[in-house]
């Protein structure tokens, strides 16, 4: 069975090379920079089409319905969230014991198929964990079964 490697190209596979690195990240693109770096993930997200939509799931476990955001602007459908998190103790004096504070946030945009999607008829639900996003295509943009025809 053939396993598909990613390489540096050294004698020592296991040894990265820093100039290697540095010529094939993606070094200017921030927003994924900043993902790596912070220790953050982007959910992950499943795509499908059939014949009458499109349909999106974005996996966002511990969310609330009200953490998200859906826009549709010129074809591009924008799926983002902001959610912050404050905790605190405090002893009989008023004193912070603990305090705990995180901030989460995300955004996706999907390019949709010009004047093949009815964008006033989107669709989002958020339940068990899961947001979907329900596109609908327009008449026109749904395949159409074989005609046949038939020959005299």
């Amino acid at each position: 069975m053939k396993t598909l490697v990613r390489t540096n190209g050294n004698l020592f596979p296991a040894i990265p090379s820093l100039l290697n690195d540095f010529l094939t990240d993606d070094w200017f693109d921030s927003s994924l920079a900043n993902w790596r770096s912070s220790g953050a993930t982007l959910p992950a997200v499943n795509v499908r089409e059939t014949n009458d939509d499109f349909s999106i799931e974005v996996a966002a476990p511990g969310m609330k319905r009200d953490d998200f955001k859906v826009e549709l602007d010129n074809n591009v459908l924008t799926i983002s969230s902001e959610r912050e998190d404050n905790r605190e103790k405090k002893d009989s004096d008023g004193n912070y014991t603990r305090r705990e504070f995180s901030y989460q946030s995300f955004q996706r945009s999907f390019s949709l198929p010009e004047n093949k999607v009815e964008g006033d008829k989107i669709a989002a639900r958020y339940v068990d964990g899961i947001l979907h996003v329900t596109v609908p295509k327009r008449e026109e943009a749904k395949v159409k079964p074989a005609k046949q025809i038939k020959v005299s």
